[in-house]
């Protein structure tokens, strides 16, 4: 049975992967769904073309996870395509930001993607795609962004050794940086838009557009749109105490 997966995909571009991954690959047999908003998952399998499986989990449930690891056990799917989309940000001051939501950050950017990823790997076969979805805050830290930006450096880097890693197997790995995407991340992530990324918010649809034709590519990154390229660039060139003060 070949399928796609992806976790996260209860909104935002989670939501838009699945969507665009049905109209793309019909040959897949399934896309599995995961997120922890069921009627969501309901909604989206829905609306698209390929037979869905709305997988309900928790990812940083360590009990849901073994659940998540019986069941590829028993199903002993062919994995051709796995999108990590699961995660949320904070924004403010560390000290103002209470530590349970900190860690939560820590726990679903990070932990749940490497757990995922993990329990996937003896699943995806060769000339597959993992696509890990990361952000443009992996280029620089960000202060009142620290621990979200944290962790999506963790996921650039943890991407980029995965792919060489599983270069033998003929799996590629593409880390997925946007910067700010019109999803409701802003909504959950508690702040205002700072003028500057409002100037340079991108679309949900054609961020995931450039990502699957990245993957497709075995691309290693995958950066919508030239403000993000340029701070890309920006972020390996000059000092990092100078770009925090734009950020």
């Amino acid at each position: 049975m070949k399928i796609a997966l992806v976790t996260g995909a209860s909104s935002g571009m989670g939501r838009e992967f699945a969507k665009q991954i049905s109209a793309r690959y019909s040959k897949f047999d399934e896309i599995w769904l995961i997120a922890r908003r069921t009627e969501r998952m309901e909604e989206i399998a829905a609306e698209i073309k390929l037979n869905s499986r709305v997988i309900s989990l928790d990812l940083t449930n360590p009990e849901e996870l073994q659940d998540f690891k019986q069941l590829l056990e028993t199903q002993q799917p062919d994995i051709k395509l796995l999108v990590n989309c699961a995660g949320y940000g904070a924004t403010g001051p560390c000290e103002e930001i209470d530590c349970d939501t900190q860690l939560g950050m820590i726990d679903l950017n990070c932990r749940a993607l490497t757990a995922v990823t993990t329990l996937c790997l003896p699943y995806i076969s060769s000339n597959s795609r993992i696509i890990q979805v990361g952000s443009a805050a992996a280029f620089i830290p960000q202060p009142d962004f620290a621990v979200y930006a944290a962790t999506k450096a963790y996921v650039l880097s943890y991407s980029r050794a995965l792919r060489t890693e599983l270069k033998s197997r003929k799996i590629s790995v593409t880390c997925v940086c946007p910067g700010p995407v019109n999803t409701e991340f802003f909504d959950v992530a508690g702040t205002k838009v700072k003028f500057l990324k409002k100037m340079v918010m991108a679309e949900p649809e054609d961020v995931v557009e450039q990502a699957i034709k990245d993957a497709a590519l075995g691309n290693a990154l995958s950066i919508y749109g030239k403000p993000m390229k340029l701070a890309y660039i920006a972020g390996r060139f000059l000092p990092h105490k100078l770009l925090m003060k734009f950020f």
